[in-house]
């Protein structure tokens, strides 16, 4: 049955197991992407390019705000596989009950966050004027929702950990159907624009995030989930933290250097915001593939050494990184073939703006299979337990390094272009990825040494 791997992941066929295990994940990350997608669809259908920028121009804040949190479901995803491949039912055990009251604070945290500081950072950015009141609305009401959001990515988390990646698929399938709907009701019938939108993707996360808790209720081995026994244990919570708080200041940091290339991106303004909006939303389905093999060498190398089989760890890494190199060579190319189409399903009204999102399609959509490479290097690096070397390297190798770009290259009247800015993406993964290859050779040396 796809998304139930045979046997474990420590046992049986790598390659037929990582790919009935990432193609669901795939299918989910994609349905959980067309949440925004299906916002920027029918504000795009009804009410016109502006709203469009609207929702498209919070992407990048929003995912700096949220990053941070989602990193910490990266490092109980990590202390669930690898308790798992130890045969360690206790531990996987505690670190669910840790989680899921982890994941319920830190959603009112961001809630709190998110509500109170969405329109001053929309102006720090620049956000066009024509632009701003609108993409303060959706995000004051998006972070309402913040908890659901939180609640489904760690406890999807432990399922995917646990060896299920069906489960999260077919809920988030349920939200996905149900957001689309809601969208269409709040802006038609009931004109509420970008807010009907953001309401009806509070709505559906609230419902993945539900039916996610009752699957972990429901489970017959050690990650079952008793309210009643929620509880911080703290080494639990000590592996968790140690793991996810890095990948959360990772990606935190990634969403940063993003917003800096987001204003950078407002400054060509209105209408071409709305075009690399519309073009980075259909990029994100590229990036889920990618993300999906990541999460795949993240679960399956962090079994593999808890349970001591290194020789496996090196073929997961070459099944992996083939795999995102294919299906990102594949993608970038299929989206730049039929760019025109894909953005006109956004952009109704603005010939000008689709021109605009061809123009980022083509610089960041075609190499982004290297982005691939680095999100694999990163996977199995954190699933070996070493998660502050890859925040260090991604750091200084994506987010400095593109920081440097805008404030040097980018200010070069020739490199003025975006063109000249979408570049530093492939120039920073391709940077990355070799830094990061060369920690995973000397780490997979040192604990296969540590063995003998």
């Amino acid at each position: 049955m796809a998304g139930r791997i045979k046997g474990s992941m420590t046992e049986g066929p790598l390659f037929l197991n990582i790919i009935t295990y990432t193609i669901p994940i795939i299918l989910t990350s994609v349905l959980q992407l067309l949440f925004n997608a299906a916002d920027l669809v029918v504000v795009g259908r009804f009410c016109g390019s502006i709203s469009v920028g609207a929702v498209g121009a919070t992407g990048s804040l929003t995912t700096l705000l949220i990053n941070f949190f989602i990193g910490l479901s990266v490092g109980t995803g990590v202390a669930v596989a690898q308790s798992h491949g130890a045969r360690d039912d206790e531990r996987v055990f505690k670190t669910v009950h840790t989680a899921i009251p982890l994941a319920l604070c830190c959603g009112v945290v961001l809630t709190v966050a998110g509500v109170f500081l969405s329109k001053p950072l929309l102006e720090l950015m620049g956000t066009p004027e024509k632009v701003l009141p609108l993409s303060a609305v959706y995000m004051k009401i998006f972070f309402s929702g913040t908890v659901f959001n939180l609640v489904y990515n760690f406890a999807a988390s432990i399922l995917r950990a646990s060896g299920d990646t069906k489960s999260p698929l077919i809920f988030l399938s349920i939200a996905g159907v149900v957001n689309v709907v809601l969208n269409i009701i709040f802006v038609t019938v009931f004109h509420m624009d970008v807010a009907g939108v953001a309401l009806a993707t509070i709505i559906s996360q609230a419902i993945s995030a539900i039916l996610t808790v009752i699957a972990l209720m429901r489970r017959e081995d050690a990650s079952r989930f008793f309210f009643k026994k929620m509880h911080f244990y703290k080494e639990c919570l000590g592996k968790i933290l140690k793991i996810g708080v890095p990948a959360g200041i990772q990606s935190s940091l990634f969403a940063i250097s993003n917003v800096l290339i987001q204003s950078s991106v407002n400054s060509f303004g209105d209408i071409f915001v709305s075009g690399a909006s519309a073009a980075a939303n259909i990029e994100g389905f590229q990036y889920v593939m990618m993300n999906s093999f990541y999460q795949s060498a993240l679960n399956f190398t962090g079994q593999n050494v808890g349970a001591k089989k290194y020789d496996r760890v090196k073929k997961i890494f070459r099944i992996c990184l083939t795999s995102v190199v294919v299906v990102g060579i594949v993608t970038g190319v299929l989206e730049n073939v039929f760019g025109k189409q894909l953005l006109s399903i956004y952009i109704t009204d603005s010939d000008k703006a689709i021109e605009y999102g061809l123009i980022r399609m083509m610089v960041i959509g075609l190499p982004y299979f290297l982005c691939g490479m680095m999100e694999i290097a990163t996977g199995v690096l954190r699933g070996m337990g070493a998660s502050m070397e890859p925040m260090i390297v991604s750091i200084i190798g994506v987010c400095v390094l593109r920081v440097v770009w805008v404030y040097t290259v980018f200010q070069i009247p020739a490199f003025h272009t975006p063109e000249g800015l979408y570049s530093s993406y492939a120039v920073s993964w391709i940077i990355t990825f070799l830094v990061q290859y060369i920690l995973y050779k000397r780490l997979l040396k040192k604990k296969i040494k540590e063995q003998a």
